[in-house]
């Protein structure tokens, strides 16, 4: 089978990392993958060079010229199957699929990673009535969209899945020697980009309560985005420079998180978070919000504790209950690698995602 994947982010975050894992995969079980990535993206330059990796960048939804430049790529390569990856990807494919890019029309497959609602204006329905097939990376976002509108039988559940393998042979970093934090201090990390959903400002609202039972423990927020200086206005208001520290964009995430002692995800909604699955496979325990997909992966009690959202006294009274318990918090990290590797492989997503293309492959 011959698919062409489409992805416009400039960035680097859970979604281009399953893109990657994706074309990888179909790759190694011998079928061709080609990978069009913008030309400036962090996706173009790990996914290195050659014939099956275009590089293509959009201005905008509505960027014609690049959807001629993707309707001959389509014409000359002829797949079988065409796979959005983001939204801009969707609109970029249905430009190029409505200017004729071929006779015999590729499926068009579009991921949905976010639990967002589909935006209702007549473009974006025109741009996803294109689509056959939704591929949804949580039971919570395929719920979603078919409230919106998408019919039952165009939504398919394909969880995300993780390098199970690279993440056990990824070199732990010492994080109290790289950030000049006291030996023994416990350390609470996040990961994940610093925008309005993922609820960072909670997690910090968490840190100042914590500290009043666990006075030595440290909280490091991993990533980059939009809220950075709002974030350290907030530490700076609570006084919490000592005790919390934004550690911006690391490609070494998760030989980070295995220093951890804990691992928190405060988001406010969630498609499923992979990032979350980064740090079962690394045995962390987990706290992480009941919203989304997160159910989905963390189960309460057994590999994490789920709190509700936008509640920084619930995250923190699950931070400290953890942090003051060695033992379930390896019993949760121990239970949480075991669910990783039964259910969120990326071998598993891969296979998933091939018998998706067989439902919508015209003979």
């Amino acid at each position: 089978m011959v698919s062409l994947h489409i992805d416009t982010a400039r960035t680097w975050r859970g979604g281009q990392q399953q893109v990657l894992l994706t074309v990888l995969g179909l790759r190694a079980r011998g079928h061709r993958a080609v990978l069009v990535a913008h030309p400036e993206g962090e996706l173009r330059r790990r996914a290195a060079q050659g014939d099956d990796v275009i590089p293509l960048g959009a201005r905008g939804e509505m960027d014609l010229g690049a959807g001629w430049k993707l309707a001959r790529i389509i014409r000359d390569l002829r797949p079988e199957v065409v796979h959005a990856h983001d939204p801009h990807a969707v609109a970029l494919a249905a430009f190029a699929l409505a200017l004729g890019a071929n006779r015999r029309r590729p499926a068009l497959v579009a991921a949905r990673r976010v639990d967002f609602h589909l935006k209702r204006n007549a473009f974006s329905r025109w741009k996803y009535r294109q689509v056959d097939l939704f591929l949804c990376a949580s039971n919570a976002i395929r719920a979603m969209i078919v409230a919106n509108g998408v019919a039952p039988e165009r939504a398919l559940t394909v969880h995300e899945g993780i390098d199970v393998e690279r993440v056990e042979h990824t070199p732990a970093v010492r994080v109290h020697s790289e950030f000049w934090l006291p030996t023994d201090a416990p350390i609470v990390g996040n990961v994940a980009a610093l925008v309005p959903h993922k609820g960072q400002r909670y997690l910090i609202e968490a840190a100042a309560l914590t500290l009043r039972h666990v006075p030595d423990a440290r909280f490091l927020i991993v990533g980059t985005g939009p809220l950075e200086a709002a974030l350290r206005t907030e530490i700076r208001r609570r006084g919490l420079e000592r005790h919390v520290i934004l550690a911006g964009f690391r490609p070494d995430a998760v030989a980070l998180i295995k220093g951890f002692d804990l691992f928190v995800l405060s988001s406010i909604t969630e498609g499923l978070g992979t990032s979350l699955l980064d740090a079962m496979a690394c045995r962390r325990a987990i706290v992480a919000s009941r919203t989304g997909g997160i159910p989905e992966v963390v189960v309460h009690e057994e590999t994490g504790l789920l709190v509700p959202p936008r509640n920084g006294a619930a995250l923190a009274e699950s931070i400290v209950r953890l942090l003051q318990d060695p033992e379930r918090r390896r019993q949760f990290g121990e239970a949480g690698y075991a669910r990783v590797v039964a259910h969120f492989t990326a071998d598993r997503m891969v296979e998933d995602t091939l018998r998706a293309y067989a439902r919508v492959v015209r003979a």
